[in-house]
């Protein structure tokens, strides 16, 4: 519990100085959280992958923190990715916010029922923060948001992977098998998932 709440001062300090409208020591202070957490600075951070990251959180401290400190890895990345925008480098940014949201999504596919810290931006959030989206964190997202019960966004998901790959027929076999799942849901799952049963037959004839 400490060592959240310090952490949430030191990004609300971050933030501070990203609503100031001053990246450099927004930067500075961004830096530090980073060497903290991972014993990487900001730079370094942004060269090493998900998977590399995860690792150095697992190299000290009981293995009970390691979700925790992941969480404040995807928190840091959002305010860096502001940190960015503010800077006009939308290029950094986005690089910023795609890792948060692949971590974020590792996180979640690991433990739905984890808790996540008040300081952790929501996945819906880092997607709306960016664009095209490599292939792998589409199938990704297809995954969460079918296991949440989203299941229109889950559509939306399969049906950019599918228009991007089109001649994929494993793609395609698992893109039945995820409509033959939600056939097999109450109407009432599928309503609030807003993907009523005639649009899942609908979107079953298209793959088809």
């Amino acid at each position: 519990m400490r060592m959240i709440e310090e952490f949430a001062e030191t990004l609300q300090r971050i933030d501070d100085k990203i609503d100031g409208v001053e990246p450099g020591p927004a930067g500075e202070l961004l830096d530090k959280a980073f060497l903290d957490l991972t014993g990487a600075g900001a730079e370094a951070v942004s060269q090493l992958s998900e998977d590399d990251l995860m690792a150095r959180l697992t190299l000290d401290g009981p293995t009970h923190t390691v979700r925790i400190k992941a969480a404040m890895l995807v928190a840091l990345l959002q305010q860096a990715g502001e940190a960015h925008a503010i800077g006009e480098r939308d290029a950094e940014a986005e690089a910023c916010w795609l890792k948060a949201l692949n971590l974020l999504l590792v996180l979640q596919m690991q433990d739905l029922d984890f808790e996540m810290p008040e300081f952790v931006p929501t996945i819906d959030l880092l997607r709306s923060q960016l664009g095209e989206l490599p292939l792998r964190t589409e199938a990704a997202l297809w995954r969460h948001y079918e296991r949440i019960g989203a299941y229109a966004k889950s559509e939306d998901a399969l049906f950019s992977l599918l228009a991007a790959e089109p001649d994929n027929d494993v793609l395609k076999t698992e893109a039945r098998a995820f409509y033959d799942r939600l056939l097999r849901q109450s109407d009432a799952a599928l309503e609030s998932g807003n993907l009523p049963r005639a649009e899942v037959r609908e979107g079953m004839a298209k793959v088809k």
